[in-house]
């Protein structure tokens, strides 16, 4: 019996043995696996957002990232009749172009009342007839993203407000929808009309810690908008400091927002965070000769912080530009409802150019765009261009 028990016993250890050989063999051992180091939240942006050159042809629009994180969506997804987006060039056929366009005047206010002879487009330098179809009103879908990250996070009561009287700002046939970003990406709100859902979909922001900023981008630019007749705007909250916990770079995010062609207006809260430094590092360098030196890595810290604030928003400045919207930088919270509704103003008395151009090469390849109000002093803001249909 001690015979038998011992061989058994022995089996036993030696299938366990070959099941841990096995188990083991299919885990990446420390020198293969890819080692990433947390990205800290005060990392400098990469770089300025720099459009494609219509001279050098850019690779196939349509190609994605592999590993490409999807948005998580907190309430099922409704999206039957969703068509999209304000303030982009939209193509309504595989040759006619809409070029969402905002004119303003010296004095920065918004110019109405211009008829098509106004105008004057240019795509690669050559100038483009405007078909009888300009002028004409076209809905705008509006994506609202807004940065859960500890740093704009005491101001949702003020983001609230303000989405809420933006959502009622808009036209009746306008539609939004809501996304938060911190941590991972999420689709609080699909697109609607309805001021209740928006409000109960704000209802449900919380607090994150880092921000992936870049990826929120992308993802609205893929997931929320797609090639419709409708103009297409993105209204972002943050103070644009992406934490590089994402798959996406700036340059991706850029892309991604004018393939779909959406306006993007950010609304920066780089003011308040660096009136906020700036105080703190007047105060320790205000100490005696001791305190200074004692808080030296602290004051380090607060210089870093002001120069990444700088550079964040040199990059949203070059994003606004570059998709035709602008860029806010309110010098408190409070200021957020009076700067959603001049995005709202602006959205309602956008000019929808459409024309056919000269040389409707389907090649995939990105277009230059000017536009033009000749013998004015206008100030005439659009995308800087688009990427034309690919023969399939």
């Amino acid at each position: 019996m001690n015979f038998k028990f011992e061989i058994s016993n022995l089996k036993l250890k030696l299938c366990v043995s070959v099941s841990l050989c096995l188990i083991l063999t299919c885990i990446p051992t420390a020198s293969t696996q890819k080692r990433t180091r947390p990205a800290q939240r005060s990392q400098a942006p990469a770089g300025p957002y720099v459009p494609p050159s219509s001279e050098e042809p850019p690779p196939d629009p349509r190609t994605k990232p592999a590993a490409e994180p999807r948005p998580q969506k907190a309430e099922p997804p409704k999206r039957a009749d969703v068509e999209v987006g304000e303030d982009e060039v939209v193509r309504i056929n595989a040759s006619e172009v809409l070029l969402p366009v905002t004119v303003r005047d010296a004095d920065g206010r918004l110019v109405t009342g211009l008829g098509r002879g106004d105008f004057k487009v240019f795509e690669d330098g050559r100038e483009q007839p405007l078909s009888d179809l300009s002028l004409r009103q076209v809905p705008v879908d509006v994506a609202l993203l807004v940065d859960a990250s500890s740093s704009v996070a005491e101001s949702f009561e003020d983001f609230r407000r303000a989405a809420d009287d933006f959502a009622a700002g808009v036209s009746a046939d306008d539609r939004f929808c809501l996304v938060k970003f911190d941590d991972r990406v999420e689709l609080l709100l699909d697109w609607s009309k309805s001021r209740l859902q928006l409000r109960r979909a704000l209802n449900r922001l919380s607090t994150g810690v880092f921000t992936r900023f870049n990826d929120a981008l992308l993802l609205a630019a893929r997931e929320q908008f797609q090639r419709n007749e409708r103009r297409r705007a993105l209204v972002v909250l943050s103070d644009g400091i992406d934490s590089n916990r994402g798959s996406a770079t700036a340059e991706a995010a850029l892309r991604s927002l004018l393939e779909a062609q959406v306006t993007v207006y950010a609304i920066a809260n780089t003011e308040i965070e660096r009136a906020r430094k700036r105080e703190e590092l007047d105060n320790l360098l205000g100490g005696n000769d001791a305190s200074v030196r004692f808080n030296q890595l602290r004051i380090g810290d607060l210089r870093e912080g002001l120069r990444v604030l700088d550079a964040s928003e040199e990059n949203l400045s070059a994003l606004t530009r570059a998709t035709g919207g602008r860029l806010y930088r309110p010098p408190s919270f409070r200021s957020l409802a009076s700067v959603y509704a001049e995005i709202a103003d602006e959205l309602r008395h956008q000019y929808a150019l459409y024309y056919t151009p000269t040389a409707p090469a389907r090649d995939g390849r990105f277009r230059r765009v000017r536009v033009e109000v000749p013998g004015r002093d206008y100030e005439v803001s659009t995308r800087v261009g688009y990427y034309s249909e690919r023969m399939k």
